[in-house]
């Protein structure tokens, strides 16, 4: 009992940790007043750290929405760049066959031009002979009347009997040849 006595003698008295009502008091003000600094603190901190970081997450949401959505439209917009450029080559294969065959239809008319021209200047050599021919017969013709004369002449002049004119004849058309009267 020694020890009771130490702590009775020590102020503790009758009370059991040194409880009295003034510590239950200063306790209960402290209390309420760490309860009243965390519920201020939290409007004053707390409140704008949790909307700052709302507006955060909020903000990196919509960056990552909107680099979604642009993702989908450089996707789209690759899709049509490969359509594009499939259509581009097919029209540029489609060109290349059109021009091939506007080429061979530009030869065949200048091979067209080509042989009506061909059969026009073959058909003017061809009147130009004929012409050429009827003056080479004309000229022929001029040819035996004059030798006609001239034989007329010699006969009239020598008076001389059928054989002999048929001999002068004969010699006559023998001086000619046989070419002239063929062409």
């Amino acid at each position: 009992m020694n020890v009771m006595n130490v702590f009775l003698a020590g102020g503790l008295g009758n009370r059991i940790f040194g409880l009295d009502p003034q510590l239950l008091l200063d306790s209960c003000i402290t209390i309420l007043a760490m309860l009243f600094l965390a519920f201020f603190l939290s409007f004053l901190l707390f409140i704008p750290a949790r909307v700052f970081l709302q507006k955060r997450q909020d903000g990196i949401r919509e960056q990552m929405e909107t680099a979604a959505k642009e993702k989908d439209d450089a996707l789209k917009f690759k899709a049509e760049y490969d359509d594009k450029l499939r259509n581009v080559q097919k029209e540029s294969e489609e060109i290349l066959t059109e021009t091939r065959k506007k080429a061979l239809k530009k030869e065949s008319e200048i091979i067209g031009e080509a042989k009506e021209e061909a059969a026009r200047v073959i058909d003017r050599a061809n009147r130009e002979a004929e012409l050429e021919k009827n003056k080479v017969k004309d000229q022929v013709k001029q040819e035996v009347i004059s030798v006609a004369t001239l034989m007329a002449g010699k006969i009239v002049a020598s008076s001389l009997d059928e054989s002999k004119q048929s001999q002068l004849i004969a010699d006559t058309l023998e001086e000619m040849g046989d070419d002239t009267w063929l062409s």
